[in-house]
């Protein structure tokens, strides 16, 4: 049983170091708001024309199929 224990322990210690500390962690989803917050302004014009692009592409697909 201890072998078990210890070969447990052992094997979830590297994964620690994949995990970052809350400090860091906090700092990078204040960075990503705050990323989102900058592109919002730009996005809102995309997003329409990407739309508009995709059914034209779509519209003619399906005149070519018919």
């Amino acid at each position: 049983m201890l072998e078990l224990f210890f070969a447990v322990a052992f094997s979830a210690a590297p994964l620690t170091l994949y995990v970052p500390p809350v400090r860091s962690l906090t700092l990078f989803v204040e960075t990503l708001e705050s990323f989102a917050r900058e592109t919002s302004g730009q996005t809102g014009s995309v997003i329409p024309r990407l739309q508009l692009g995709f059914r034209r592409i779509v519209s003619a697909l399906l005149r070519t199929l018919r």
